[in-house]
Protein backbone atom coordinates (compact mmCIF):
# COMPACT_ATOMS: atom_id res chain seq x y z
CA UNK A 1 0.00 0.00 0.00
CA UNK A 2 1.14 3.52 -0.64
CA UNK A 3 1.56 6.08 2.14
CA UNK A 4 -1.40 8.02 0.80
CA UNK A 5 -3.73 5.01 1.20
CA UNK A 6 -2.71 4.24 4.78
CA UNK A 7 -2.01 7.59 6.48
CA UNK A 8 -4.53 10.28 7.42
CA UNK A 9 -4.02 13.49 5.47
CA UNK A 10 -4.00 15.83 8.50
CA UNK A 11 -2.02 15.43 11.72
CA UNK A 12 -2.14 18.09 14.43
CA UNK A 13 0.18 18.31 17.40
CA UNK A 14 -1.71 20.30 20.01
CA UNK A 15 0.69 21.55 22.68
CA UNK A 16 -1.24 22.35 25.85
CA UNK A 17 -0.57 23.47 29.41
CA UNK A 18 -2.82 22.59 32.35
CA UNK A 19 -4.50 25.45 34.17
CA UNK A 20 -4.79 25.86 37.94
CA UNK A 21 -8.52 25.12 37.63
CA UNK A 22 -7.79 21.72 36.07
CA UNK A 23 -5.11 20.89 38.62
CA UNK A 24 -7.46 21.79 41.50
CA UNK A 25 -9.78 18.95 40.45
CA UNK A 26 -9.25 15.46 41.82
CA UNK A 27 -8.25 12.75 39.36
CA UNK A 28 -11.80 11.41 39.31
CA UNK A 29 -13.22 14.91 38.79
CA UNK A 30 -10.85 15.36 35.81
CA UNK A 31 -11.98 12.07 34.28
CA UNK A 32 -15.62 13.00 34.86
CA UNK A 33 -15.16 16.49 33.41
CA UNK A 34 -13.45 15.17 30.31
CA UNK A 35 -15.94 12.38 29.68
CA UNK A 36 -19.03 14.53 30.29
CA UNK A 37 -18.01 18.01 29.10
CA UNK A 38 -15.48 17.44 26.32
CA UNK A 39 -15.86 14.04 24.65
CA UNK A 40 -19.63 14.27 23.97
CA UNK A 41 -19.15 17.59 22.15
CA UNK A 42 -16.35 16.18 20.00
CA UNK A 43 -18.39 13.08 19.15
CA UNK A 44 -21.48 15.15 18.31
CA UNK A 45 -19.68 17.66 16.10
CA UNK A 46 -17.21 15.64 14.03
CA UNK A 47 -16.29 12.22 12.67
CA UNK A 48 -13.15 10.85 11.11
CA UNK A 49 -10.72 11.88 13.85
CA UNK A 50 -8.65 9.92 16.32
CA UNK A 51 -6.22 11.01 18.99
CA UNK A 52 -3.36 10.07 21.27
CA UNK A 53 -2.40 11.93 24.43
CA UNK A 54 1.14 12.32 25.78
CA UNK A 55 2.17 13.59 29.21
CA UNK A 56 5.23 15.84 28.94
CA UNK A 57 5.25 17.83 32.19
CA UNK A 58 8.18 15.85 33.53
CA UNK A 59 10.32 16.96 30.54
CA UNK A 60 8.99 20.41 29.67
CA UNK A 61 7.96 23.48 31.64
CA UNK A 62 6.40 25.15 28.61
CA UNK A 63 3.76 22.49 27.89
CA UNK A 64 2.37 19.77 30.10
CA UNK A 65 0.80 17.58 27.43
CA UNK A 66 0.76 16.95 23.71
CA UNK A 67 -2.47 15.83 22.12
CA UNK A 68 -1.92 14.31 18.67
CA UNK A 69 -4.95 14.42 16.39
CA UNK A 70 -5.26 12.60 13.08
CA UNK A 71 -8.13 13.64 10.85
CA UNK A 72 -9.39 12.15 7.62
CA UNK A 73 -9.76 15.60 6.10
CA UNK A 74 -9.11 19.27 6.73
CA UNK A 75 -12.86 19.69 7.16
CA UNK A 76 -12.94 17.07 9.95
CA UNK A 77 -10.00 18.83 11.63
CA UNK A 78 -11.74 22.23 11.47
CA UNK A 79 -14.90 20.72 12.98
CA UNK A 80 -12.81 19.21 15.76
CA UNK A 81 -11.20 22.53 16.66
CA UNK A 82 -14.56 24.28 16.56
CA UNK A 83 -15.97 21.60 18.88
CA UNK A 84 -13.07 21.87 21.34
CA UNK A 85 -13.44 25.64 21.48
CA UNK A 86 -17.03 25.13 22.66
CA UNK A 87 -15.90 23.14 25.70
CA UNK A 88 -14.14 24.02 28.94
CA UNK A 89 -11.08 22.17 27.59
CA UNK A 90 -10.14 25.26 25.58
CA UNK A 91 -8.67 28.03 27.76
CA UNK A 92 -10.40 26.91 30.95
CA UNK A 93 -8.88 23.52 31.75
CA UNK A 94 -5.97 23.83 29.31
CA UNK A 95 -4.14 26.65 27.62
CA UNK A 96 -3.51 25.80 23.98
CA UNK A 97 0.13 26.85 23.66
CA UNK A 98 0.64 25.92 20.02
CA UNK A 99 -0.87 23.95 17.15
CA UNK A 100 1.48 22.29 14.68
CA UNK A 101 -0.53 20.93 11.76
CA UNK A 102 0.88 19.00 8.84
CA UNK A 103 0.63 15.99 6.61
CA UNK A 104 2.89 13.01 7.20
CA UNK A 105 5.46 12.68 4.45
CA UNK A 106 3.76 15.42 2.44
CA UNK A 107 6.87 15.91 0.32
CA UNK A 108 6.67 12.25 -0.80
CA UNK A 109 3.06 12.67 -1.91
CA UNK A 110 3.83 15.96 -3.64
CA UNK A 111 6.74 14.57 -5.65
CA UNK A 112 5.55 10.97 -6.02
CA UNK A 113 8.61 9.51 -4.27
CA UNK A 114 9.11 7.07 -1.41
CA UNK A 115 9.10 8.53 2.09
CA UNK A 116 12.84 8.46 2.79
CA UNK A 117 12.61 10.44 6.06
CA UNK A 118 10.39 7.82 7.72
CA UNK A 119 12.81 5.40 9.40
CA UNK A 120 12.15 2.21 11.32
CA UNK A 121 15.07 0.15 12.65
Amino acid sequence: MSVEETEPPVTAFMLVKTTPEWLALSVQERVDAFTTQVLPVIKARTTGVRSRFYDTEFYSARVTDVWVWEAESHHAYRLLIDALRETPFWDRYFEVVDLLVGTENGYARTYGVEAVAAIAT
